[in-house]
């Protein structure tokens, strides 16, 4: 009855609390997943329930997040021409760095209008290498409310107030990455703490920064190569701990940065966040050129090596396994009782999320897409699926595959959106568009 009471009184004020927020890569808990609301979009176009749309300069596939009255994203805007980002999925996308300068930016838009209050050059210079689909701001701001934490991969790390005051930055030293592929692993938060991974071809490794002055509490170095997996902060009855995807395995430390337990095989590219629910943690990586795109459901209490011998699917601390489930880019989903995956192809399978039963097998959304690289979401009953294309299939959640919908915006995206109270927030890559009912 408190708890009733005292959401009527917030709602009365127009208080909002933090978990109406977004203020990270795939929202509170990293599950692309926020309460049911009458008011949630779930039909829109370029015209229809379009709020706003504002022109963001440069390029970056950072998502926004959103705390308040604030939107922050970043983008990186080059001096001069430079070659645009090709659509769907292929091999060759290696490119030699740039030599024209780049401005490393930083944008703060008002919830209300879409209009951008403050602005912030972060650096300027020339770049190193990156895939022609990557950008220099792949990596998702994360926010408590007082300030917004940037982190450019290969620059550094930047915390700015709400108005825009910079409190303080960490350079990076820049890394080499697999094939000169680029950076895009975001920052977690944690109370007080700033968590970052760096995992690189020279020497990869885990980093505890205070989110009040920069300073590093701790770091441990790994043994790993590149990746672009977002950590992740399982807290459950036992212990609080740091989670980690890479190629070399996940591996779990505790918050001052001790190993407690690790797992493999994964595959040879890892970039889904993993995410828990049901008391479960899930980790998954599917590489497309692999045969090894496992999926695992771990149990709370692992301590040392719980690797599945050969044959296996589950063990005391894995409840259950797929060895060729995973995704490639986007990050899978969990949606009342079932676990979803969205393939960059544009195929979805369904699983029980407590025991990894096939609920239903690959379906493919449509032949005719160019791919899927942002992660997909839930509300309101029904998953949403965004292609680089510009177009959400709005899937109808539970045991039955059925295709409900489309909403066109015909601009290119590989950012993952964010939802925040009765809106939907998506950046493409030239705009930043609120989505709401009327």
């Amino acid at each position: 009855m408190r708890h009733g009471l005292l959401a009527i009184i917030l709602l009365a004020l127009g208080v909002i609390t933090q978990a109406e927020q977004w203020p990270q890569f795939r929202g509170l808990g990293s599950t692309g997943v926020v309460a049911d609301s009458p008011s949630l979009p779930d039909s829109w176009s370029t015209t229809k329930n379009v709020r706003w749309k504002t022109t963001i300069p440069g390029n970056g596939w950072s998502s926004p997040v959103v705390w308040g009255e604030r939107i922050f994203l970043t983008s990186v805007i080059p001096a001069g021409e430079v070659e645009k980002p090709v659509k769907g999925l292929y091999f060759g996308g290696e490119r030699d760095a740039p030599k024209v300068e780049h401005r490393w930016m930083v944008y703060a838009v008002d919830r209300a209008t879409g209009k951008i209050v403050w602005e912030r050059e972060a650096r300027r210079g020339l770049p190193l290498s990156r895939h022609l689909k990557n950008t220099y701001a792949s990596e998702t701001p994360v926010t408590d409310g007082q300030r917004v934490y940037v982190s450019f991969g290969n620059v550094g790390i930047f915390a700015y107030d709400f108005a825009g005051a910079l409190a303080w930055s960490v350079p990076f030293e820049p890394q080499p990455m697999r094939n000169g592929w680029g950076t895009a692993a975001s920052p977690v938060l944690h109370n007080g703490r700033l968590y970052v991974v760096n995992d690189n071809d020279r020497q990869s490794y885990l980093t505890a920064l205070d989110a009040r002055t920069g300073k590093t509490v701790w770091r441990v170095d790994r043994k790993e190569g590149s990746n672009w997996a977002t950590p992740y902060v399982w807290e459950h009855a036992g212990r609080t701990e740091l989670v980690t995807a890479a190629t070399g395995g996940i591996r779990s430390y505790d918050l001052e940065g001790k190993l407690l337990w690790q797992l493999g095989p994964m595959s040879s590219i890892a970039i889904p966040t993993p995410f828990s629910k049901f008391g479960l943690l899930y980790v998954a990586s599917g590489y497309v050129g692999d045969q090894t795109r496992p999926v695992y459901a771990i149990k709370p209490g692992a301590s040392g090596d719980i690797s599945l011998p050969k044959g296996e699917t589950s063990n005391a601390s894995i409840a259950w396994s797929l060895p060729q489930g995973g995704p490639y880019n986007p990050s899978p989903i969990v949606y009342g009782n079932y676990y979803y995956t969205l393939y960059d192809r544009g195929f979805v399978t369904c699983h029980d999320a407590k025991t990894g039963k096939e609920i239903y097998t690959k379906v493919r959304l449509d032949p005719t897409t160019s791919g899927f690289t942002a992660s997909p979401w839930a509300y309101n009953g029904k998953l949403f699926a965004l292609s680089e294309d510009g177009t959400t299939y709005v899937i109808q959640a539970g045991p039955e595959y059925k295709v409900i919908g489309q909403n066109l915006l015909d601009e290119f995206t590989m950012a993952s959106p964010a939802i925040d109270r009765d809106s939907l927030f998506i950046r493409t890559a030239g705009a930043l568009y609120r989505i709401a009912n009327p």
